[in-house]
């Protein structure tokens, strides 16, 4: 097959990226200190608190979205702090050992592989902490590892009532389903570029609250680039506190631009029907998703490969006949499950293209499992 043929990645991040944005990618770059820059960074913020539904203003980082997490604990939680971190799968791990590399107290609550979080066990786990010693609860919107998403509502209303922070890893979220971050009380969401907001990887982003803000200031944390307070007074002052990604950021205000065409509503009920498409889709091959419908992610879908064939000679058959690229599972999940992204610059086309494509290969003799490995 021609190496000049596009490659279609169905993986968690990176997403496709609309030609529109490419196009403004690929201008020149700008000087960062002029008023032109500055116009640009404060329409891509504005953008951001729309597609957000908040008046907290979202830093602007040169980072991935693990950036933004670690910054969220750096400015917020001090050495010996009380964490409670919500983990249903690999990046609400992270979460917890980020809190744990900056010296916080961390306990776990834990949901088995493919389920959500309890917002109960939340509930009981916070009604426990009668001193109110618990500083902050991480917890990831959408878990990528695995294709869950938590009832993010319910848990925030939660943590509100006990008075903690809701730290939140909106990465595979954001720009994909509602996030409204002032009607939920969420008190900093991070994300980044390469997901639903339909960027290449290099920004993150970290929206602040006030209450947030009163925790940053009082952080006795050592911190210096991912320093919340830095970017805050530059951003007051129409500029960056470092040097940013200046093309990524004018590549950012086109895809808000092509965002705010389709609308915040209809991009969310594309993304449910995406999931629902891919969903009835592998059913009908005979195959399993991981999750259950209740709980099923918009943006990811993780599935259990047939016995007749295993993961890694389904994502080679995809690659190098349909050049479409899957991933596979994390961790312990390596080599026993693929997932399958729909997030961002993804339409209906691109499911039935994809199950076809998927129902060839598994439709086909699987080459002997040792093989498919070695190569």
């Amino acid at each position: 097959m021609p190496s000049i043929q596009r490659e279609f990645l169905m993986i968690p991040g990176p997403t496709p990226v609309p030609d529109r944005v490419l196009a403004a990618l690929a201008k020149h770059p700008i000087g960062h200190r002029s008023p032109d820059f500055s116009d640009i960074l404060m329409e891509s913020i504005a953008g951001l608190k729309w597609l957000g539904d908040t008046e907290n203003e979202p830093l602007i980082l040169a980072s991935s979205g693990t950036g933004g997490m670690d910054g969220a604990i750096a400015n917020t939680v001090n050495r010996g702090d009380k964490v409670l971190s919500l983990v249903c799968g690999v990046f609400g791990e992270r979460f917890a050992k980020i809190a744990e590399a900056y010296g916080a107290d961390v306990t776990r609550i834990t949901a088995e592989f493919g389920k959500p979080i309890d917002p109960q066990a939340v509930r009981d786990a916070l009604a426990k902490d009668t001193k109110k010693e618990i500083k902050a609860v991480t917890i990831t919107h959408n878990e990528t590892s695995t294709g869950v998403i938590n009832d993010l509502e319910t848990i925030a209303g939660i943590i509100k009532e006990h008075g903690a922070l809701s730290l939140v890893d909106a990465v595979t979220s954001f720009g994909a389903t509602p996030v409204p971050i002032d009607a939920w009380g969420l008190d900093i969401v991070v994300t980044g570029s390469q997901k639903a907001l339909m960027l290449p990887p290099g920004l993150g982003f970290a929206f602040v609250s006030e209450k947030a803000w009163k925790a940053v200031e009082s952080c006795s944390n050592p911190r210096f680039y991912l320093d919340f307070r830095k970017y805050l007074k530059s951003q007051r002052e129409r500029t960056t506190p470092f040097t940013p990604n200046v093309s990524f950021v004018v590549a950012l205000v086109e895809s808000i631009k092509m965002m705010k065409e389709e609308g915040k509503d209809e991009i969310f009920k594309r993304h449910v029907g995406l999931r629902e498409t891919l969903r009835k889709g592998v059913r009908e091959l005979g195959l399993k998703p991981c999750v259950d419908d209740a709980h099923a992610s918009p943006s990811i879908t993780s599935i259990y490969p047939p016995d007749s064939t295993d993961v890694p000679a389904i994502r080679k058959a995809l690659k190098e006949r349909f050049r479409i690229t899957v991933a596979d599972g994390q961790e312990e999940l390596k080599g026993k499950i693929f997932r399958m992204g729909h997030m961002g610059y993804v339409f209906e086309r691109d499911i039935g293209m994809a199950l076809y494509a998927l129902k060839e290969v598994i439709g086909q003799p699987a080459k002997a499992k040792t093989e498919a490995v070695a190569k």
